[in-house]
């Protein structure tokens, strides 16, 4: 399974994909990490991959995306050249107007919107996690909401399991 989350900087897209690593981690799973970013702390094109398997992964970077998860315009025609019919892609709603289109399934969601009606939209990639942990499948919620908990500050706990938990029901709420 690969999956690539992507924006800009200073969205939590790092940690997004350190906290999914870490939950597939408790789960047996192996799992390969790359980032790359733009030579700013804020604003320029950000994306972190994660490649997962059940043994050790035949090659450690990106070639065929299972998730792409967008939560920047900057990001949004990043990464359609390895995106195929089988392919889901989680686009936020406000920050990307140009949804990347081809045969894969396209979800957009409000990422930003949401986060911000929590009160912090600092949140953005939790919401987001949530979303994808529903959508995706890609592993069990309660170890995500486990390892988000265990990689954030303790003072934001409340906030970050709101975040999750809409992030879920955005999902459930998201039609077919």
């Amino acid at each position: 399974m690969e999956i690539r989350f992507s924006g800009s900087g200073g969205q939590g897209l790092l940690l997004s994909a350190r906290i999914l690593a870490a939950a597939l981690a408790r789960e047996g799973k192996t799992i390969a990490q790359s980032n790359a970013y733009e030579p700013v702390s804020r604003g320029g094109l950000s994306r972190s991959d994660l490649v997962v398997s059940e043994g050790e992964a035949d090659y450690p970077l990106s070639r065929r995306l299972d998730f792409l998860l967008i939560l920047d315009e900057a990001a949004a025609q990043a990464s359609t050249e390895i995106l195929d019919a089988r392919s889901v892609v989680l686009v936020d709603a406000e920050k990307v107007q140009n949804v990347p289109e081809g045969p894969f399934r396209a979800h957009v969601l409000p990422f930003t919107e949401t986060a911000r009606a929590l009160g912090n939209p600092r949140v953005t990639n939790i919401v987001a996690l949530g979303a994808l942990a529903a959508l995706g499948d890609v592993c069990e919620c309660d170890a995500l909401l486990t390892a988000i908990l265990a990689m954030t500050p303790s003072k934001f706990e409340r906030l970050n399991r709101e975040a999750f938990e809409a992030g879920l029901a955005m999902a459930v709420t998201e039609p077919a």
